[in-house]
């Protein structure tokens, strides 16, 4: 699909959209709402788009559009309905000066100073996540649920890559239980409500 079609049709909020490049290209500049998925790191893309809805329609993109066209033949055999292709990717995107949603400028916290913001006298969840990524979207409800008991410290890895990787949070989501300061459990990827209480007890 053409860009300027391309960026109508996501105009429509019940349309899925997917960047399959790499997470440094995805911070360089993205279309606003796009999920991201690395076409190249495969068994992270499969664990990502395992979240996305297959009856929805779903657009992606790349740079130049080989790695989504290869990314749409795969969702395809996986059952999506409906997989629209950028056409020349986002460098037809940008020859055509549609919107791009650009890296923000966030101040970068250390684990040093994250570590001190933990409270020392209860049990409290730290959600490592990013807005770009399907499983943390999918995890949102059962956050928030949690979060009516428990306190929830919410880390943007999408941004913190260093706090992130400081925390070893490898994968998005990653919960992790501090309880009076110190690392008790953690629990990777999407889950049910019940196994995210249980590294909180």
């Amino acid at each position: 699909m053409a860009p300027k079609t391309f960026w109508d049709s996501i105009q429509n909020k019940q349309n899925q959209l997917l960047d399959v490049r790499t997470p440094g290209e995805y911070g360089q500049g993205h279309i606003a709402g796009a999920f991201q998925a690395d076409w190249n790191n495969f068994e992270q893309f499969k664990e990502r788009t395992a979240s996305l809805d297959k009856h929805k329609p779903l657009y992606v993109y790349c740079l130049a559009g080989s790695r989504s066209a290869a990314a749409q033949k795969w969702l395809k055999k996986e059952g999506f309905e409906t997989v629209i292709n950028l056409q020349g990717g986002m460098n037809a995107w940008n020859l055509e000066e549609l919107p791009v949603e650009g890296k923000k400028e966030v101040k970068l916290i250390t684990f040093q100073e994250f570590a001190a913001s933990l409270p020392k006298d209860k049990t409290v969840l730290v959600d490592v996540g990013a807005e770009w990524c399907p499983p943390c979207k999918k995890m949102s409800p059962v956050v928030s649920e949690i979060a009516k008991e428990y306190e929830v410290i919410y880390v943007d890895g999408g941004s913190q890559t260093q706090l992130a990787r400081d925390l070893k949070a490898d994968s998005f989501p990653t919960f992790i239980a501090f309880k009076n300061g110190e690392e008790v459990k953690r629990i990777s990827g999407a889950c049910s409500e019940e196994a995210l209480r249980k590294i909180l007890e």
